[in-house]
């Protein structure tokens, strides 16, 4: 037969007692609404069951209709706030590695426009005794590209610890 149970709905989670007067003993369990699945029953319109996939079965009965459908109200508020709030989270990390993406992409080029900057300094540094010596001019212009550049692989850098 059924027995009689007092509910709790809070923060997403469903937690069960004996009854009100033991709530300050501890529920007796609790159900997460976020991995329940709710089902009416097909011919009662005062019980419903709330189905943890691969655990557990909970049949519960209202006193009537109005009660269950206030109780369907609240745990389908309850489920969608929690869906709602996932999928946000999940939209979240989403753009944050989508950000990350770019910015790792962004540091690889920088990486490359770095090396080959470095390598034409060295060739300055190092050039043969059969061609002339680099002017100031190409080294000037060489040294501020690579500072630039150091610059922005910083900056790249720095974006991508905050994200």
């Amino acid at each position: 037969g059924w027995q009689p149970r007092w509910f709790v709905l809070d923060n997403g989670i469903l937690s069960y007692y004996d009854s009100q007067d033991d709530v300050c003993k501890g529920s007796k369990g609790s159900i997460k609404m976020a991995v329940c699945e709710i089902k009416v029953h097909a011919t009662d319109n005062t019980r419903m069951e709330l189905i943890i996939p691969g655990e557990q079965h909970f049949y519960m009965k209202a006193v009537n209709a109005a009660e269950r459908q206030r109780w369907l109200v609240a745990l389908w508020s309850a489920k969608a706030c929690l869906a709602d709030t996932r999928t946000k989270k999940e939209k979240e990390i989403s753009e944050t590695n989508e950000s990350l993406k770019t910015k790792m992409s962004e540091l690889r080029l920088y990486c490359d426009l770095l090396m080959q900057q470095v390598h034409t300094i060295q060739e300055f540094v190092h050039h043969d005794e059969t061609r002339s010596p680099p002017s100031i001019e190409n080294m000037n212009e060489a040294s501020s590209l690579l500072s630039a550049t150091c610059n922005t692989f910083i900056t790249t850098l720095e974006e991508c610890v905050k994200i």
